[in-house]
């Protein structure tokens, strides 16, 4: 389970919607239509267990999961928070991003995930041990890769990256309706 957050000043990047109460989170240790992953068959490996919303997941860092990743996202924002459908798609959309960047780009081992909600606003994290920052490249029409962190900040309300002493969080932020 990850410890408290020691944050690197200056590295979040805000959206110009955002709300300043968004920045308060002291919490110890595209727009298709389309239905979030399918369920896995039942004669598939049982996937590893854990509630992403009660402390952090350790995922082996493959390919693989970025399926897992997904699923524990859909599972927990439609049917735990009951939150919409297009915004779980986003999310998981995202969480799928920045995974892919945490399995591809940092020699891991595993990486962890972690889901916070606050009133308002819903916090997904992804920890890895590199301390090598993620960087928004400008994305052209025709590029075929490298939109993961274009998409991360277009379709969130706030990312940012928080430096630890061993590795980083790479996080985004979303709005939603409390009921």
């Amino acid at each position: 389970m990850m410890g408290g957050m020691a944050g690197l000043e200056g590295m979040e990047q805000p959206r110009p919607r955002s709300d300043p109460a968004a920045a308060g989170w002291g919490i110890p240790g595209a727009d298709r239509d389309r239905t979030p992953a399918p369920r896995r068959p039942a004669s598939a490996a049982p996937e590893p267990a854990g509630d992403p919303t009660l402390g952090e997941v350790r995922l082996p860092s493959r390919p693989q999961s970025a399926g897992i990743a997904r699923r524990l996202t859909a599972a927990v924002l439609l049917r735990q928070w009951s939150l919409t459908p297009q915004l779980t798609e986003h999310a998981v959309l995202l969480v799928s991003e920045l995974v892919g960047n945490a399995v591809r780009h940092t020699g891991a081992r595993t990486f962890g995930l972690r889901m916070l909600r606050r009133r308002g606003w819903i916090r997904i994290e992804v920890r890895d041990p590199s301390r090598g920052l993620p960087c928004l490249m400008p994305v052209q029409e025709m590029d075929l890769s490298g939109r993961g962190l274009f998409l991360v900040d277009k379709l969130s309300e706030r990312w940012g990256v928080d430096l630890l002493p061993r590795g980083k969080t790479t996080w985004f932020e979303m709005r939603i309706a409390d009921r």
